[in-house]
């Protein structure tokens, strides 16, 4: 690993505090790179060789994003001269796959609560639904993190924190399923041994139960807002979204449901 880059990880880590997911994903693919040719002597057409093979546009555009992150430090870092960007590949826009509350309830009411695993999983599904926060820091969530309607997400992306509100309903059902079970432990979501539910278990508990991921619920969440009326830059404060434009895919959901009512209720549709 070069010097330059080996800062670059130390300052992504350090300094912007992102996860070790995020980071390993940006070593991968800035390491792929420089096996090839030395990061700092790349050109843009060295760059569409090193690449030209990658026919997903997706994976093109998350090695791309990685260089321009890292030629960026290193223009301010005053390791390049000029600073260089690179273009991404144009892609599709794809509205996020979201259910609708009803497709939710359909589902809930299928839920055994009779055992408290029962209660755990429909308490989860309703959470997630309820505050679409993402599967990773609704795990890490402790008692303590309840605030009377409030939840304190301290695990957020890129270290950062945030309130989110809740509803009764999703509290009540969280608060059931944690006073039958048999495990005296902080961690709210658990498994059968008492241990800390992990990813894998809670996408298999809305896979069974909704066909989907646990991360179509926080669009689900997202969709029911932005449809409902809500301003973007609160849903953005609601999701710990670092961007607007990350927020601003839901208008498309939004300006599809005013298509939808104007053609059913207009005259002239």
């Amino acid at each position: 690993m070069s010097d330059e880059l080996e800062a670059f990880i130390e300052y992504i880590t350090v300094t912007k505090a992102l996860s070790k997911k995020t980071i390993d994903a940006y070593l991968n693919d800035l390491l792929y790179i420089e096996q090839q040719q030395s990061l700092l002597t790349l050109k843009i057409e060295d760059v569409w060789t090193i690449l030209s093979h990658y026919k997903n546009r997706y994976t093109l555009n998350r090695k791309l994003s990685a260089l321009n992150s890292f030629f960026d430090f290193c223009y301010k870092s005053q390791f390049l001269d000029d600073k260089i960007h690179l273009q991404l590949s144009k892609v599709p826009k794809l509205l996020p796959k979201f259910l609708s509350f009803d497709e939710i309830e359909k589902s809930l009411s299928l839920i055994d609560r009779t055992t408290w695993i029962g209660q755990r999983n429909y308490a989860l599904i309703l959470f997630l639904y309820a505050t679409g926060v993402r599967i990773a820091e609704c795990l890490m969530l402790e008692k303590d993190d309840i605030k009377e309607q409030w939840i304190l997400v301290r695990q957020g992306k890129g270290d950062k924190q945030r309130m989110v509100p809740v509803a009764s309903r999703a509290l009540l059902a969280v608060k059931e399923y944690i006073q039958n079970r048999p495990y005296d432990t902080e961690c709210i979501w658990i498994n059968y041994q008492g241990n800390r539910l992990s990813r894998i278990s809670a996408f298999k508990i809305t896979k069974k139960y909704l066909l989907v991921s646990p991360h179509v619920l926080r669009h689900s969440y997202a969709t029911s807002l932005v449809t409902g009326g809500a301003d973007l830059r609160v849903v953005q404060e609601l999701l710990g979204h670092a961007s607007l434009m990350t927020t601003q895919i839901y208008t498309h959901i939004q300006k599809q449901n005013l298509k939808e009512t104007v053609n059913k209720y207009h005259p002239l549709a």
